[in-house]
């Protein structure tokens, strides 16, 4: 039987980006199939997460390697090329790789590449059909564009930190680089069509994305409220501001989640547990109004049962529950291993051989996700680049 091949076999992307959303992005490219050269400076030793411990890949005799736990996060499928951009040569090279590319993703910061002569405006006009996709903090334009772009300074400026955490604690930002992660989405998705475009008209074109931007976007329901509204929306922890019940719930041996998300469903959950239906929480609408007096009434009666019990009992008559698990928990879960939540990729140069990655959560009938190349080693795949470019060093 034939191997499948990706979605984006024969896609080349040319990789000049570092940290998290840039790499984020180019490793969903490569995990569908696409060529991806990542370039990584000589001089810093390559991309900052390199050195972002405390957990790293160990070697086969036990000691760190350059693979740190945040790097393979966002950088399989790929081949890193050890280029020094600040030199000619360097500067050379990228221009030959970018002549071959049909993807250039870079987060440098705005107009960080015009003296390279690798800026958008430069390699479109040599290379019209290249997608050039420019990732930044604030953007390509604005007043703050000049400025550095950190997760945690977009989850700020954005406005999540605003409704993330507990009503009477601080402001709080999600556990995990979400803003890098989610602007590596939206510029996986703004490649695509823009390489459907390509492919249609022989046209490339500039994509110019920021984490604010992104951040500022998925800020959905909470941010539509407040544009229908005009009122700020409150922190309130794991609560929703449109449905209740909906939140964490305290058992006699931990919490469990509730999703409540219709009447039918809530009458069926006060069977269940023995709640009072009363006419004041019987809508949706009514439990809003008075979620303080529920939320009163629910805390003894929940608090008698034990999690398993109170969650076996939910599911019984179809009522939206369920555990909040630990990440151990999650990934070892029937249901993550029935999915292929985690993924083993070989690298004989560590220890045990084997590295264990998240897996792509895309399964996709024709052209299946890849797992080609482990995380690269810096500047593994430099000679093996150069050679297939027809030159002999970065000299020439």
């Amino acid at each position: 039987m034939a191997v499948s091949k990706g979605a984006l076999d024969g896609v080349f992307v040319l990789d000049l980006s570092r940290i998290l959303a840039g790499p984020t992005c180019t490793q969903l490219l490569g995990d569908l199939g696409a060529t991806v050269i990542k370039v990584e400076n000589p001089k810093s030793g390559g991309d900052d997460t390199r050195g972002w411990g405390p957990h790293y890949a160990r070697d086969t005799e036990g000691k760190p390697t350059d693979l740190s736990a945040y790097f393979m996060a966002a950088n399989r499928n790929k081949r890193s090329v050890a280029v020094d951009i600040a030199t000619p040569e360097g500067q050379a090279l990228l221009r030959k790789l970018a002549s071959r590319a049909d993807v250039l993703v870079e987060n440098f910061k705005p107009g960080g590449l015009a003296k390279y002569g690798l800026d958008h405006a430069t390699l479109l006009a040599a290379h019209p059909g290249l997608v050039y996709c420019s990732i930044s903090g604030f953007g390509q334009t604005g007043p703050n564009s000049a400025q550095p772009g950190y997760d945690l300074m977009a989850q700020g400026y954005g406005g999540i930190m605003s409704i993330t955490g507990a009503p009477d604690g601080p402001p709080m930002k999600v556990g995990v680089g979400i803003a890098d992660v989610m602007c590596g989405m939206y510029a996986t998705i703004g490649i695509l069509a823009a390489l459907r475009h390509r492919d249609a008209t022989g046209e490339g074109q500039h994509i110019d994305l920021s984490l604010v931007d992104s951040a500022m976007a998925w800020l959905v329901n909470e941010g539509t409220n407040y544009l229908t509204s005009g009122q700020l929306p409150e922190r309130r922890g794991n609560a929703h501001p449109n449905i209740v019940p909906y939140d964490a719930f305290e058992c006699a041996d931990g919490h469990i989640l509730l999703a409540i998300g219709n009447d039918a469903q809530f009458a069926r959950f006060c069977d269940a547990t023995g709640i009072p239906q009363e006419p004041r929480f019987a809508t949706n609408l009514n439990r809003i109004g008075n979620r303080t007096d529920l939320m009163a009434v629910m805390g003894p009666v929940l608090r008698r049962f034990t999690k398993a019990d109170l969650l076996a009992r939910l599911h019984a008559v179809g009522v939206p529950c369920g555990p909040i698990n630990t990440i151990a928990q999650a990934l070892q879960s029937p249901q993550a291993m029935a999915r292929g939540a985690v993924v083993a990729m070989p690298r004989d140069d560590v220890d045990g051989g084997m590295l264990r990655l998240l897996a792509n959560p895309l399964n996709m009938s024709a052209t299946p996700v890849r797992y080609d190349r482990p995380p690269p080693r810096f500047g593994q795949d430099t000679d093996e680049v150069i050679a297939e470019l027809g030159i002999d060093s970065l000299q020439k």
